[in-house]
């Protein structure tokens, strides 16, 4: 009887928590295949110990990190390396009404460059709420260091949606340009009209 309570109990704190595992997952790995498996181990290693842990105050924090250990550890092992080389791209989540879209693709293709322990700081610290001191808990370092993770993290998302709003403008620019002479779909840019110019003079034409 005491092992289907505890069953029972488990089931219920995985069923109400997983959504929220599998999204802080995601943005640690960027691969929603991937953030299932970091949720599903994490979830075993829960399970394991759950006699003991179901007494405890922040079980939520708990839980944190252990995902968060979990996908660290794996970053440190020969397959999460050869998996972070294998990841080209991160695939968007599902926008929410209101949501740009672009914007949220962009910043998780950033956050996804980040180093991984970069990245893991800058989660807890900015999509969980976590305090400095709960983030330096939660990785098992010093606060100078969440402090200082965090803000080159943060430095690097700025420079790379910087530079992707300034390569948008410039394609934006380039379409704007091509939908002006729509007849001249090669063009690159304004420069590029110097080769429709004629190879013989037109009679009559300003020099």
């Amino acid at each position: 009887m005491a092992k289907q309570t505890r069953d029972a109990e488990f089931t219920e704190f995985v069923a109400a928590r997983a959504p929220w595992l599998r999204k802080v997952a995601y943005l640690l790995c960027g691969d929603w295949h991937r953030a299932d498996d970091l949720v599903q181990e994490s979830v075993t290693k829960l399970y394991v110990r759950w006699s003991r842990l179901s007494r405890l105050e922040n079980l939520d924090g708990y839980a944190r990190t252990v995902l968060v250990n979990t996908f660290l550890a794996e970053q440190r092992s020969p397959w999460g390396r050869w998996a972070a080389r294998r990841r080209t791209g991160v695939v968007p989540e599902p926008a929410a009404a209101g949501t740009d879209l672009d914007l949220s693709v962009d910043l998780r293709r950033a956050l996804a460059a980040l180093p991984p322990r970069q990245r893991a700081t800058v989660v807890l610290r900015h999509y969980c709420d976590l305090t400095v001191e709960q983030t330096a808990a939660a990785l098992g370092c010093s606060t100078g260091n969440v402090k200082s993770q965090t803000s080159r993290g943060l430095d690097a998302l700025r420079r790379s949606l910087d530079q992707q709003d300034r390569r948008d403008r410039t394609e934006r620019t380039e379409r704007t340009e091509r939908t002006d002479h729509p007849d001249l779909p090669h063009l690159r840019d304004r420069r590029d009209l110097r080769d429709l110019r004629p190879a013989v003079p037109v009679e009559g034409a300003v020099k």
